[in-house]
């Protein structure tokens, strides 16, 4: 059931105390850098590798939880830290840690020796122009940068910078995809998809024993992986990083179709699904970019879109198939943009389909066992990214979740369809949005402020760091309302500088967001041209994003009271002597079976419970198959029915009809118009006390 979350005042405690804050930071001004040095505090490490990236913060990070019990703190909800670990190994130049310090982890690439031409995905994503000074550390000429979509942008003092900024939760996604690693001119691994996730799985402990090592031991580091909303909370109320799990595949457990025909089952979903939750991974993508035998996916747009659906085909044997849109949301628009470099990879005679521009969604929806792998989850009580899903899937998996109210969804980069943000809401989950420029990020915050208020929610940020994506460009030195070094953190405890490492300097106004470390940079950015309300939702995100977990966590799943009981039809289609479409199809707990009546209205499926139960959720998944008008009647005898529920907009799929709960021992499905040609077919009907 969705849990109840205590009341957040958008414009109460937490912005006093920040306006008090600001006004104590502009009397107090920065602390003394003496003043920092003699009292280094639990947030300094009593050593760092050498030589090192400066962090630029001082000041005790904030600890605790307000008044109300609620944490504070920002929501990465997508990012990417150990994805130079996917990939074949040499995608992503760098690493995000390591003893030997900076001048290795950020060491120059010998590929892209001697100007850059050799970076192949970087010369791909810029046009052709990708050249660039290869040299790391000292000098850092030209990466890493805001446009540079191939170096390390996650190195972990930059992520020590955005937690003492005020960051308390990372969404650490595990990721690769398999065949971008098998077209990949530089590889030093296979690639396995699942292989790539244990290793960067095991790199993200190994980044935490790392930090641990320099704060003296074991737990006692900044950076807390985290398996539970619990978990969670304690550590950002030590005033640490909870550092969450998630996974973004193209094919997990192996979960690749080829010509439309499933490479898994159901037991590899279930052994791959235990071995995730084994490693710590909390919230997972069923698809992403490429079909899979789970669910289709939102299509991406331009040469980009062109050179996925490259993919698309080298990997499942099919393209993109696209229809009509049924409703207001869609799918982003293909387009028929040119992509030479990726369309070469096909084969002799193939060529990418071109597409007309009013069919933007994708044909393909969530399959059955997608359908089987979300519920796989939800037993789990992880949760589901609906980003990267096409509408149809994301529709057919909200009306999963719906069916069982279980809270746990996240649209974590601005993936999902604007147009469903409220049913998010409505269900209990979170949303974040991309990171971009200022002015473009806060202007769509504002427009979702209002359902914020409604719901009483926080508000979340996906820097996609490493995720090959791009991000916020520098708004110029001169343009108004500038990044002014030092500035306060947003609780009014930290003062930020430039960030440093080795011979470069950063400067928000002059380089945007180059690496993770300036995530606190881009929030006063925010600040200056979004206004404080906009930092104020962020700052909330925290508690949200943490009520939407354990909403998940607390969910069980409700008793199927129709399950294994009698049920009765008043006609059932005959198809061959060997096919059964008997009402107690519809009852038997297998979405694979389905009761089916003959081609005519006025038809009914009635199931008896045994004896009177208290009724108030009556789910409906029909077939091809369905009734555009329709009654659930409840009825205490069998022959005396009173209408609980009726709809003349009937559309198919899988309904969840709710009402004041009411005892009955007889539920019935009466279709009075159907919605095609056919009769009426149901796979599953439930019926459910609460």
């Amino acid at each position: 059931m969705t849990m109840a979350r205590p009341p957040r005042r958008r414009l109460g405690s937490l912005t006093v105390v920040s306006l008090f804050l600001t006004v104590m930071a502009l009397v107090l001004g920065p602390l003394p850098s003496s003043a920092a040095d003699s009292d280094p505090g639990w947030w300094n490490p009593t050593a760092r590798p050498a030589p090192d990236a400066q962090v630029d913060v001082t000041g005790e990070p904030f600890k605790g939880a307000d008044a109300q019990g609620r944490v504070r703190g920002f929501v990465d909800a997508h990012d990417h830290i150990m994805s130079n670990e996917g990939f074949g190994g040499r995608l992503i130049c760098g690493k995000p840690f390591s003893e030997q310090g900076v001048a290795d982890a950020l060491k120059d690439c010998p590929e892209h020796y001697p100007d850059g031409t050799f970076a192949v995905f970087d010369m791909i994503t810029k046009g052709g122009d990708g050249k660039h000074d290869p040299n790391g550390w000292p000098t850092f000429k030209d990466w890493p940068a805001h446009d540079s979509l191939t170096h390390q942008q996650n190195y972990y003092a930059g992520i020590e910078r955005a937690w003492r900024g005020g960051q308390r939760v990372l969404v650490n996604d595990l990721v690769t995809n398999g065949v971008i690693c098998s077209v990949y001119f530089f590889k030093d691994r296979g690639c396995d998809e699942m292989d790539a996730i244990r290793l960067e799985a095991k790199k993200s402990y190994d980044m935490q024993a790392f930090v641990d090592k320099m704060y003296g031991g074991p737990g006692k580091g900044w950076f807390r992986i985290v398996t539970s909303s619990a978990q969670a909370r304690k550590v950002i109320e030590q005033g640490k990083l909870a550092v969450v799990l998630g996974v973004e595949t193209s094919e997990p457990f192996g979960c690749k179709q080829i010509m439309d025909v499933a490479q898994c089952s159901k037991a590899d979903i279930d052994r791959g699904l235990d071995e995730l939750k084994e490693l710590g991974v909390s919230s997972m993508f069923l698809c992403h970019k490429f079909d899979n035998a789970l669910c289709g996916v939102r299509f991406d747009s331009g040469a980009l879109g062109t050179a996925i659906n490259v993919g698309q085909f080298l990997s499942t044997g099919t393209y993109w198939k696209t229809e009509d849109c049924k409703g207001p949301q869609h799918d982003n628009p293909i387009g028929n943009a040119a992509a030479p470099e990726a369309e070469k990879r096909l084969p002799k005679g193939e060529e990418v389909p071109t597409y007309a521009s009013g069919a933007q969604c994708n044909t393909r929806g969530l399959t059955n066992l997608g359908e089987y792998a979300l519920r796989g989850m939800m037993k789990r009580h992880m949760m589901l990214e609906l980003d990267h899903m096409s509408v149809k899937a994301a529709d057919q998996a909200f009306e999963v979740l719906e069916s069982e109210d279980y809270p746990g969804a996240i649209s974590s980069h601005s993936w999902m369809d604007a147009g469903w943000t409220e049913r998010l809401y409505k269900l209990g989950g979170f949303s974040a949005q991309y990171m971009s420029v200022a002015g473009p990020f806060s202007e769509e915050a504002k427009s979702k402020a209002p359902l914020r208020e409604k719901y009483d929610v926080g508000y979340g940020f996906g820097t996609d760091m490493n995720g090959v994506g791009g991000w916020p460009a520098p708004r110029g030195e001169d343009a108004p309302n500038p990044v002014k070094y030092p500035f306060r953190s947003t609780d009014g405890g930290s003062v930020i500088d430039k960030q440093t490492t080795g011979e470069r300097t950063w400067d928000f106004n002059t380089d945007g967001a180059a690496h993770y470390g300036m995530v606190p940079d881009w929030i006063e950015d925010i600040r200056n041209v979004g206004g404080q309300e906009v930092v104020d939702d962020l700052f909330a995100g925290a508690e949200s994003y943490l009520d939407t977990w354990g909403g998940s966590e607390k969910h069980r799943l409700g008793q199927n009271l129709a399950t294994g009981a009698s049920a009765s039809a008043s006609t059932t289609e005959w198809w061959n002597p060997f096919v059964n479409f008997g009402a107690r199809k519809a009852v038997d707990g297998d979405k694979g079976t389905r009761w089916a009546s003959e081609w005519k209205n006025d038809q009914w499926l009635r199931v008896d419970l045994g004896s009177p139960k208290p009724i108030e959720r009556v789910t409906v998944d029909w077939e091809a198959a369905y009734a555009k008008s329709y009654r659930i009647e409840l009825s205490d005898d069998g022959e005396n029915w009173r209408t609980a529920w009726s709809t003349d907009s009937g559309n198919g799929g899988l309904d969840t009809v709710r009402f004041a709960s009411t005892p009955a021992r007889y539920v019935r499905v009466l279709g009075t118009d159907r919605g095609t040609k056919w009769g009426y077919s149901l796979r599953e009907v439930g019926v459910f006390s609460s």
